[in-house]
């Protein structure tokens, strides 16, 4: 009997290591980790959240025992994909209004408002997402058909790049609107004396001023609406730009409570309360929330001629755009920000725009450093001024489905001479840093990152045009543009040690997808499906 303890004694320490000791097994995967080698694994470990281990299944399995095993199929798993520049609750409230992308006319606008307004018959009637450069005559719309229609009842239809809206009658008079009013920033179209309703960049918000805020009901629905339609493109974490700091708390509360699983970078917007706020307090950091940045806007968009430019647009001559502030007051901001020591993130879109926005950061960045100021957009940038991302380690956070949504009609904006050595410049900007993190800008372009990483490699739209790509002396590798939308997303927001790749000590975040975006043809990549979505190693999202 003496002679079976040793026998008995390891029988009992080989069942003891097969007890439970991980939460989830993931195998028969091919798993991109997007580490420092690019490696691949076919299986990995998940324990409280975290990953405690990856490579193969063998050596894995004789370790760990895993209380639940998802076996992959032999699919694909990549990190969870985040989006670094994104208006999450924008776009959640746009669920909540009247949906206007890709209608093809005035008329189709006003007759689809129309129908939400018999449905919806109280309040203010917000719509989003209209873009006249689709329409057949490619002029911004008057609002003599909307004032018929809404003699009394408010209305307020936002472009799709959220620089230019147009407003009724009854909605200006409640801003208090006038003919031929002047704002700095902004521009308050009139013609022959009377408003056409449009309203230009800061010219909006007098108007967005005057509607009321969002109920708490609201609010949260418009979060977890957005939510739920992140987890099923895969979406992990977004960079929701320039919130108010009164969003934190509720943003906080609803992931406290296991609401609201998405993990959230906010940049807090450009006003004094916000500056206050942070400065006051601090950064704010959790698993699910990191605010520690500022949003600015240097300039507005192409689309509406609101970008500012250092030679006149091509199809209106003695017009340059404008900046939306003054210089000083971004003098200002950039100073306050460096003396805190926060991040700066600044909406730049033309060429003028971004040397301001360059130059200032240059003067408080001062050569080398890690302070990751990043210029939002870098859409127009003159070939002259590029090295100033490099020398100071700014930071380009670009939106690949702009250059192919905007190539259309960007040539007519720039003419083709600026739009090929200065437009779009994402692998001439990539290469400043060695990194550079991608985004959407949803809700204005779609929210799904598959469409980034395609735009971004094939340099072409959802038609598949043009046929040879748009500029692809710019487009990225598919290499570089996983880590676009993973760890250098992570980066960009000071988090690439806790997320953004597949490592051990990271959280167990990432996507399940139905084919392989490293080896699928190009012109597949807009049609690849997420089959399942996890945060922490816990399933958000799985396709039916």
């Amino acid at each position: 009997m003496k002679k079976l303890w040793p026998v008995l004694l390891l029988l009992m320490a080989a069942c003891k290591q097969k007890e439970y000791n991980a939460d989830l097994l993931v195998k028969n995967a091919l798993v991109y980790t997007v580490d420092s080698t690019f490696s691949t694994a076919n299986a990995f470990v998940v324990s409280s959240g975290k990953i405690v281990a990856v490579g193969d299944i063998d050596t894995i399995e004789k370790k760990y025992m895993a209380r639940q095993v998802v076996d992959a199929g032999g699919k694909a798993v990549y990190p969870g994909f985040i989006d670094a520049h994104a208006h999450f609750y924008e776009y959640g409230l746009g669920l909540q209004d009247v949906k206007l992308v890709g209608l093809k006319s005035w008329q189709a606008i006003l007759d689809t408002v129309n129908n939400y307004a018999r449905h919806n018959t109280e309040g203010w009637i917000i719509g989003n997402g209209w873009d006249q450069n689709i329409w057949l005559n490619k002029a911004f719309p008057n609002k003599a058909k909307l004032d018929s229609l809404f003699p009394v009842r408010p209305v307020l239809l936002s472009r799709i790049d959220g620089h230019a809206a147009i407003a009724n009658q009854a909605a200006l008079n409640i801003a208090g609107i006038k003919p031929g009013q002047k704002i700095i920033g902004g521009t308050i179209e009139t013609v022959n004396g009377k408003l056409t309703g449009m309203l230009i960049d800061n010219a909006v918000g007098i108007v967005t001023r005057k509607i009321p805020a969002p109920t708490e009901q609201i609010t949260q629905a418009a979060l977890l609406d957005a939510q739920q339609n992140c987890f099923a493109v895969g979406l992990t974490t977004v960079d929701d730009c320039g919130l108010p700091y009164t969003m934190v708390s509720t943003i906080a509360a609803l992931q406290h409570k296991g609401a609201l699983k998405m993990r959230m970078y906010v940049m807090l917007a450009d006003q004094p309360e916000n500056y206050d706020y942070l400065f006051k307090r601090g950064a704010y950091k959790t698993p699910g929330l990191n605010v520690r940045a500022f949003k600015v806007y240097a300039d507005g968009a192409l689309g509406s001629r609101g970008a500012c430019l250092l030679k006149p647009y091509a199809d209106s001559a003695k017009w340059n755009g404008f900046l939306l502030s003054t210089k000083a007051h971004f003098e200002e901001v950039a100073k306050k920000i460096a003396a805190h020591g926060f991040q700066m993130a600044t909406h730049a879109i033309g060429d003028s725009a971004n040397r301001v926005m360059l130059k200032i950061y240059a003067e408080n960045l001062r050569g080398k450093n890690d302070k990751r100021w990043r210029i939002e957009h870098a859409q127009i940038v003159s070939p002259e001024d590029v090295k100033l991302f490099g020398d100071n380690n700014i930071i380009p956070s670009v939106q690949p489905t702009h250059a192919t949504s905007d190539m259309v009609w960007a040539a007519k904006r720039l003419g083709n001479q600026r739009l090929k050595s200065s437009g779009y410049i994402y692998k001439t900007l990539l290469k400043q840093n060695g990194w550079m993190p991608l985004g959407t800008d949803f809700p204005v372009e779609n929210i799904n990152p598959m469409y980034t990483f395609y735009a971004a490699t094939e340099r072409k739209d959802l038609k598949g045009l043009p046929p040879d790509g748009f500029q692809t002396d710019n487009a990225l590798s598919r290499a570089e543009a996983l880590r676009g939308i993973t760890l250098w997303a992570a980066k960009a927001n000071f988090e690439e040690h806790e997320k953004g790749s597949i490592e051990v000590g990271k959280y167990a975040d990432f996507v399940i997808l139905d084919q392989d975006i490293m080896k699928v043809k190009g012109s597949a990549l807009p049609n690849v499906k997420v089959l399942k979505t996890y945060i922490n190693g816990v399933k958000v999202y799985e396709k039916k």
